[in-house]
């Protein structure tokens, strides 16, 4: 086996492994902010070898550690907002809705970087809207909210993306990895006073199922995946990269099928208006390699 043929295996199992954060988010029974601490503390303490216990965050100036800090205060909120969005509706809804993070890239990116805006990235955000309208008017309404949840989550997404874009190449990725959930981490412990006067029956400590499901969604999905991916970034280019990780949603969906029988809760109308946003997203990259 060449080490193309390797790495391209390596991201799809990594995407795979992304693909399955929602499922698990549905299974996990903790509220989704207690189950977003508990996954960043998880992985903080997994990437603890590959920081070296913290070494390597010492030479890394004050300032850009304090702004890798806020983009994880984004993070949180992401992550928090996306396991909301599973808990108010299900997984295959989160991710469609988690699938407009294009359309809100193509009028972010310009405006926050201040870059011209690129016709065709405005035209494929736009080609989501009718896809969202199918979805929309093929769900439950008491479903509604987990899409209104997951396209904030997807907002916030596009924003964490932006601005890690600008700093990424200023530290080693782990380290980064590690400060920006640190931050989340501290970020949600400091939130808990506040959510258990609002909720004070809410459960902390996992179950033995949970928490189960809690080290694979930390080890697997979280620290496996995104070492998986870059391996195999070193080998394979960053269009072919982009392609494949847009098959989230794709493998996510399937997943929700096969394992929480989703298929029952959705109908065709749903699953049209998912096929029509994801084309969208899928073909980005090929225009954006044709077009600059």
């Amino acid at each position: 086996m060449n080490k193309i043929k390797g790495a391209y295996i390596q991201l799809h199992i990594a995407v795979l492994l992304f693909g399955f954060t929602a499922i698990l988010g549905d299974l996990i029974s903790l509220s989704a902010l207690v189950l977003v601490w508990w996954r960043v503390l998880i992985t903080c303490i997994s990437l603890l070898f590959f920081i070296q216990y913290g070494k390597t965050l010492l030479a890394i100036p004050k300032k850009l550690i304090l702004k890798f800090m806020g983009i994880g205060v984004l993070v949180a909120i992401h992550w928090i907002t996306f396991f909301g969005a599973v808990k108010y509706s299900n997984a295959s809804i989160c991710l469609v809705a988690m699938a407009t993070t294009s359309f809100f890239t193509s009028f972010l990116e310009p405006l926050i970087l201040k870059k011209p805006f690129k016709a065709y990235e405005m035209i494929l955000g736009l080609l989501i809207i009718p896809g969202m309208i199918l979805v929309v008017n093929n769900i439950e309404v008491s479903m509604l909210k987990g899409i209104w949840v997951g396209m904030i989550s997807a907002f916030l997404a596009s924003l964490f993306a932006i601005f890690n874009k600008g700093l990424v190449d200023k530290a080693d990725s782990y380290s980064i990895t590690f400060i920006e959930l640190g931050a989340a981490c501290l970020f949600i412990t400091l939130l808990f006073p506040f959510y258990y006067k609002y909720d004070p029956t809410a459960a902390f400590l996992p179950a033995a199922n949970d928490l189960v499901y809690l080290l694979i969604l930390a080890l697997l999905c979280t620290t496996l995946a995104y070492i998986l991916s870059l391996k195999a970034l070193k080998y394979i280019s960053a269009f072919a990269a982009n392609l494949t990780i847009n098959l989230e949603p794709v493998y996510g969906i399937i997943l929700a099928w096969l394992i929480l029988n989703e298929n029952e809760q959705l109908n065709m109308g749903f699953y049209l208006g998912s096929a029509l946003i994801i084309l969208a997203v899928l073909c980005y990259p090929a225009l954006k390699k044709r077009l600059g």
